[in-house]
């Protein structure tokens, strides 16, 4: 094998170990106040999201959180890689807001509508 050839596969098995690297370490990282979303059971009346059919592995949060009231932690990681790489609450309350700009409330709450229950949905940061 010539020695270019060589140094060339190993630059990609470099640069693959390095990517697949990048995909775990996400889930590695993390520091700081952890943030969940929580949902409270309201009887407002208006607009709202239907969360109905929502797949639960497109929003774990959202999920978790109106099964029992409250999601698993979330923690930033430092520099802000973690954000780049990872999936995380903040992405799930703006994909709602997109969906229904008019269920949202003040201060970051969204109306959603599961089956014939309506929750505030909102990202709280918390212990």
């Amino acid at each position: 094998m010539r020695p270019i050839t060589r140094r060339a596969i190993l630059g990609f098995a470099v640069v693959c170990v390095c990517l697949l690297a990048l995909g775990a370490l996400p889930s590695l990282l993390g520091s700081g106040d952890a943030y969940y979303m929580t949902a409270t059971p309201t009887e407002r009346e208006g607009p709202a999201v239907n969360v109905t059919d929502l797949s639960e592995r497109r929003y774990p949060y959202l999920t978790a959180a109106i099964e029992t009231g409250r999601s698993e932690p979330y923690r930033q990681g430092p520099f802000g890689l973690k954000e780049s790489f990872a999936h995380s609450p903040f992405d799930e309350e703006d994909a709602l807001f997109t969906r229904n700009p008019d269920a949202r409330r003040g201060g970051g709450i969204v109306v959603v509508v599961d089956g014939d229950d309506r929750y505030l949905i909102e990202v709280t940061q918390g212990e």
